[in-house]
């Protein structure tokens, strides 16, 4: 019997799932967000076989989750992007991440951190030395962005930062561990901006709120750089960064990557235990590379 002909055929999860419910095309949908695009490069990370990822890449541009696009004349090949339905497959990849880092790795509490020697700081880690796939994100000024390419770069991800008299923190904000301190962080960006710029280096800090609240709070502690929302959450889902979910919002645990112009990370901080220490890191991590 066909996934279509099942008693909750009318069932939206069931529809979905009989697009997406496969092994193998969620983690082929996983690593063209992250930048896998060529079936051979999708090959060699999935450890998949031909014939399955032809059927799986096939499936997925009938359904119009991916679009085949032509990048060699001689001879012909092809390269796989997410389409509109793709990337709308982001937040279920990052759900999927943050209720297995919790609930199956996890012991099932919520937290904004980790242990510096869990798998998911291994995952962080093992980012040195990848490229960022080409995105663009919004800026606290409404305008869009992309976060890395032609100079050094300090993304500092943190969970979420409020000005007064707008929304406020999420009830129980300060019970998440590691959830709170992204005003010192932030602040401490502010202070030591010269000397960031003396080195070349743009920084940027990025979050999942919208640009609207990002840019109330830029605007109550004047930040000389711009805020970044990831709140379609892009980034997060193509660099697989580590999130955790308060108050219906997926957010960004504290982790801070330094980029180098061809957009090729070369440091990592993760976990972050002191946001305005983590500060000084980044400019020493900076110089070193320098």
């Amino acid at each position: 019997m066909k996934h279509t002909e099942l008693s909750d055929a009318d069932c939206a999860i069931a529809q979905a799932l009989s697009v997406v419910g496969d092994w193998w095309t969620l983690l082929v949908v996983r690593d063209i967000a992250g930048g896998v695009t060529r079936f051979d490069a999708l090959q060699r990370e999935l450890a998949v076989s031909r014939k399955t990822l032809t059927e799986r890449l096939k499936s997925l541009v009938e359904h119009g989750v991916v679009e085949r696009r032509q990048y060699s004349q001689h001879p012909p090949r092809f390269e796989y992007l997410l389409t509109d339905a793709g990337r709308g497959l982001l937040p279920v990849l990052i759900a999927l991440q943050d209720w297995g880092t919790r609930h199956v790795t996890g012991d099932g509490s919520l937290t904004a951190t980790t242990t510096p020697t869990s798998a998911e700081a291994a995952r962080v880690h093992g980012l040195v030395g990848r490229k960022i796939p080409a995105l663009t994100l919004t800026s606290d000024r409404g305008e869009p962005v992309e976060p890395v390419g032609g100079r050094w770069t300090v993304l500092y991800c943190f969970p979420g930062a409020f000005a007064p008299g707008g929304q406020g923190y999420p009830p129980g904000w300060a019970d998440i561990p590691g959830a709170a301190g992204c005003t010192v962080e932030s602040t401490t960006y502010r202070d030591r901006f010269a000397d960031f710029d003396r080195l070349g280096a743009v920084v940027h800090g990025v979050s999942t709120q919208r640009p609207d609240q990002l840019r109330a709070f830029a605007e109550h502690v004047d930040l000389p750089f711009a805020l970044l929302s990831d709140e379609n959450l892009a980034l997060a889902a193509g660099l697989r960064l580590p999130t955790f979910r308060a108050a219906g919002v997926d957010r960004f645990k504290r982790a801070t990557l330094i980029v180098d112009p061809a957009r090729t990370v070369r440091a990592v901080q993760f976990p972050v235990v002191d946001p305005a220490a983590s500060v000084d890191e980044a400019l020493a991590q900076l110089t070193y590379f320098e």
